[in-house]
């Protein structure tokens, strides 16, 4: 098959009666199925344990999104063998045949779109917009996997090498084995989507561990590609926590890649991990990372505050500053650092916290208790440091809310200016000069993106040659990257910088075999 142009599933418009009555149905329908046991899934059989794992609502923590059967270190190693075995066979399915699946997979979510972002809604705490957008995300990750593989494995291979007299040479791209796919929970259908496909298009099997906040979206994914195609065994389903079965998968001979979307503490533990030789391993495992950030977005002296205030307040308490992504610290130029933060404060205090699945907030819950607790010690300790200039408490009585907070006055070197929050926290720093604020930007150990308000074309030059981040963006908001517009992935602590959504990501899942032969 070929595939025409990849363009980015478009963002849905609930301004539109139609639109918005789609998605309450949505809701509607995923409400009256909440609560439900679902199975392991490992080959062609659904298996279930005694041991359960409960998906709840962070906007009602009493309401059980649904039960999963957890997977011991028995069972992860059958779902280990299963995938060696299914290996054999899928590594040599016709790419094209993938490639078929693979597009199928982003049709069934297309058609199911609203379905999935009311699942989003409700396990993850995402709002309409955002549920949405995480579905889009997943949508253009299928499809431009898709045709990345289409090129990838259907290219001339003897064009990639240079011509020599006497001899047939070629160089062709083959998948490398079995990996463990590790998604988290703030992306949970459009991270776990793209790692997953990006693994069996390219002829990879797939032992699927999902966050244990959202095993829900994954058991949703899982059941799409079964449904477009995908062969048992190929992709299996194996819940459980970390420290029962992460480490095992993680030093399993067999496993020949790791795909971790997480924290730096995470990431850095897989590839320890996986960087030890183990009895039976004959390769060095290869790990994709992509870990925290702490995101700076710098306002020049000669910008456009109101633009800025807007880029940063979206970027800093979108999805409740749960993303990797998120504008962590505004590094303001003194000469229009009081400004800023007048403006910033009455547009911060616009913003409405509530129930994720009611369209009129803003904000909804941050995920759990945990991340509750550890966001409310930092607020805490900004205290201390700086100066709350807006929020700082809980936001209603029940779910996980915080009031949408901005710390001012903050030490470029101190706690909240270089750990990572992930929550509704935004700490704003003054710099005397843009050289300053610059040099601010790069001095935490993490690389991610970042941001610059200016309107002079020099100091927009100056930034893009030394502010170290993988996605720097420009009079723009540091969030919202598009799938094969910006090609996502970060620098130093932040991860192996993959660049998802990019053109060279699916190289990360296969190997170069170079073939001679000799000829008269």
């Amino acid at each position: 098959m070929s595939l025409p142009a990849f363009k980015n599933e478009a963002l849905t418009d609930f301004s539109r009666p139609e639109n918005r009555a789609a998605m309450e149905a949505a809701l509607a329908k995923v409400k009256s199925e909440l609560g439900r046991d679902h199975p392991l899934r490992i080959g062609s059989e659904k298996i279930t344990t005694p041991d359960k794992l409960k998906s709840l609502n962070p906007s009602r923590p009493s309401e059980v999104v649904g039960t999963f059967s957890k997977a011991d270190v028995a069972l992860a190693e059958k779902a280990m063998q299963t995938a060696s075995a299914a290996f054999e066979t899928w590594s040599r399915t016709p790419a094209a045949d993938r490639v078929a699946m693979t597009a199928r997979a982003a049709a069934i979510m297309r058609e199911r779109k609203h379905e999935l972002s009311a699942w989003i809604c409700h396990e993850v705490g995402k709002t309409w917009p955002e549920a949405d957008a995480d579905t889009a995300e997943a949508i253009d990750f299928a499809e431009y996997y898709a045709r990345h593989a289409e090129a990838l494995f259907g290219g001339d291979a003897h064009a990639r090498v240079a011509p020599i007299a006497g001899e047939k040479n070629e160089m062709r791209y083959i998948p490398l084995g079995v990996g463990v796919v590790i998604p988290p929970w703030n992306f949970p259908l459009a991270i776990a989507t793209g790692m997953t496909l990006a693994s069996l298009v390219t002829g990879n099997t797939v032992v699927l561990k999902p966050s244990s906040d959202s095993p829900m979206l994954a058991y949703r994914m899982y059941e799409i590609l079964e449904a477009a195609g995908f062969p048992a065994g190929v992709l299996n389903f194996v819940p459980g926590s970390g420290s029962a079965i992460g480490d095992f998968l993680v030093t399993h001979p067999k496993t020949r890649f790791v795909a971790f979307t997480g924290s730096k503490e995470v990431g850095l533990r897989i590839n320890e991990l996986a960087a030890k030789p183990v009895k039976g391993c004959i390769w060095i495992k290869r790990v994709v990372a992509e870990m925290g950030g702490k995101d700076a977005m710098v306002i020049d002296k000669v910008a456009d505050l109101d633009r800025a205030v807007e880029a940063v307040t979206v970027a800093a308490f979108g999805y409740q500053g749960q993303k990797c992504s998120a504008c962590s610290r505004a590094i303001v130029v003194e000469s229009v650092y009081d400004e800023f933060l007048s403006k910033l404060k009455a547009r911060v205090e616009k913003i409405k916290v509530g129930a994720s699945d009611d369209p009129s907030n803003y904000m909804g819950p941050v995920i759990n208790k945990g991340s509750f607790d550890s966001i409310t010690g930092y607020i805490e300790a900004g205290k201390k440091e700086g100066t709350v200039l807006t929020g700082g408490g809980r936001a209603a009585a029940d779910g996980y809310f915080l009031q949408p907070t901005v710390i001012a006055g903050v030490p470029a070197t101190g706690k909240l200016a270089q750990e990572e929050i992930f929550g509704p926290v935004l700490s704003v720093i003054k710099a005397k000069d843009f050289d300053q604020a610059l040099e601010f930007a790069n001095n935490t150990e993490f690389g991610l993106t970042g941001g610059v308000f200016s309107d002079d074309p020099a100091r927009l030059k100056k930034a893009s040659e030394s502010f170290h981040v993988g996605n720097l963006y420009l009079n723009r908001k540091c969030t919202g990257a598009f799938v094969g517009v910006h090609p996502f992935g970060g620098f130093n602590m932040s991860g192996t910088d993959s660049k998802a959504g990019g053109p060279d990501y699916l190289l990360l899942f296969t190997q170069a075999k170079t073939i001679s032969e000799k000829i008269a």
